[in-house]
């Protein structure tokens, strides 16, 4: 049963200006216009460039088969409504949904079921007349039962959708990228970066951007100046927060991996111990200087390596495989707008991203990491790994001519970011790693 077009525009709106959907314009965008598409009959003659120019204000150059913004886009509109359904649309009437290589949009009435059984009993007792009174104790029970079993199978059947909308997303694809990680008898460790605060006894915190030990805030002329002009308080450090990218980036790994049946636990970078990263299969959120000391133990010989001003290529005449190739430049360096860090000024710009996947400190195992120097970075690069469209995408460049995924590797993402939200994410290169001769390599 298919609902009607007045009860699917209502419901369309209901969606659009739901809380799930409130910070998310590109979505509410796409999803006004296919919704208005298909309800007018026009769906099937959608293309993919249409699409791009007319729903997500592409430009007339728009190539789909070099920017897959709209597939990205669109597999984000189908999570963005499976969230929706989970929480504020859990009793809504109708369920919209958009099948996998469509663009036309399905809407059904989620709670059919009822409404039918709920007709039938009533047509029912109608057509008796003067019953006895055993009878309708009878038809009353029957009524119940069904009720009550209409109700449990609605609910059942709402909780299988939404476990396949989860599950959607762990594509062929996903299951090549996380397979090491998730295949694995270790346990998984999620690691975030909490960079290190001076607490300023009476007088609050406060965070020199270069001191991220407790040494190097020891002999900062920056902490050193502010408790001069404090009148010398004694000094903590203290480990309380995170950036925005990194709460970001742990909430989609959340909700990719919820759908798994993993044993996983957390831990604030500061507390991050060598005998977990060499018991444990390891997730790292964060800038690597927030892991520098955990790292410094991993045999792995790094391609690449992040630094303030971007990515540097600490190997530039090797190609991904690491054969030698042509000479290539030493940096990628990120474009940021001028004083993006100054109140008033827009946060736009384009910053690399750095993903490492390298083993533990027997040589052995997973460390995998997501690093850039800003929060958007950080939240665009684990978009990529946790999103079915950008998955495909990954998989395709990383894949060795013998079919094969490299088991470790580095690989650089270009995240332009807009308002401080990344907007557009494109793949750069990737090197696959070695493991250092002098390491075990059993």
């Amino acid at each position: 049963m298919v609902a009607q077009g007045e009860d699917t525009r209502a419901q369309v709106e209901r969606i659009l200006q739901s809380a799930t959907f409130r910070n998310a314009e590109a979505l509410r965008r796409l999803l006004r216009y296919l919704a208005e598409k298909s309800l007018s009959g026009q769906a099937d003659e959608l293309k993919e460039y249409t699409v791009a120019v007319d729903a997500l204000g592409k430009p007339a150059s728009y190539d789909p088969r070099q920017d897959s913004q709209v597939r990205i886009q669109l597999g984000r509109l189908r999570q963005k409504l499976a969230d929706y359904y989970r929480s504020e649309g859990k009793l809504d009437p109708i369920v919209i949904e958009f099948p996998k290589g469509h663009f036309i949009l399905h809407a059904a009435p989620a709670s059919g079921v009822i409404s039918e059984v709920v007709e039938a009993a009533a047509s029912s007792g109608s057509a008796l007349a003067n019953p006895d009174r055993r009878i309708i104790l009878a038809i009353s029970s029957a009524f119940v039962i069904c009720l009550v079993w209409a109700i449990y199978t609605t609910s059942a059947l709402r909780t299988e959708r939404q476990a396949r909308a989860s599950n959607a997303q762990w594509t062929s694809d996903m299951d090549d990228l996380w397979r090491p990680l998730l295949n694995s008898k270790r346990p998984l460790l999620v690691s975030v970066s909490a960079p290190l605060f001076i607490g300023l006894q009476g007088a609050g915190l406060y965070r020199d951007l270069s001191a991220n030990t407790w040494e190097e805030a020891l002999n900062s002329t920056k902490v050193a100046a502010v408790r001069q002009g404090l009148h010398n308080p004694q000094i903590v450090g203290r480990y309380y927060y995170t950036g925005f990218g990194e709460m970001g980036a742990i909430f989609q790994l959340g909700k990719l991996l919820a759908t798994k049946d993993l044993h996983i636990s957390f831990v604030k970078s500061n507390d991050l111990s060598l005998q977990q990263l060499s018991d444990d299969n390891v997730i790292l959120i964060g800038p690597p200087r927030q892991f520098a000391e955990q790292m410094s133990n991993l045999p792995a010989e790094l391609e690449l390596s992040l630094d303030e001003t971007g990515v540097r290529i600490l190997h530039p005449d090797r190609t991904q495989s690491g054969s030698l190739h042509d000479p290539q430049p030493l940096s990628l360096l990120n474009h940021d707008v001028p004083g993006d860090d100054v109140p008033g000024r827009p946060q736009d710009g384009e910053i690399f991203a750095l993903v490492t996947f390298r083993p533990g400190p027997l040589g052995d195992g997973y460390v995998a990491s997501f690093s850039s120097n800003r929060a958007p970075g950080t939240l665009g690069a684990v978009r990529w790994f946790t999103e079915p469209d950008a998955a495909r995408i990954l998989v395709a460049k990383l894949r060795k001519p013998t079919g094969e995924l490299p088991r470790y590797f580095q690989l650089v993402l270009k995240v332009k970011y807009k308002d401080a939200v990344p907007t557009d994410v494109a793949y750069v290169m990737h090197r696959e790693l070695n493991l250092n001769r002098s390491s075990d390599t059993k």
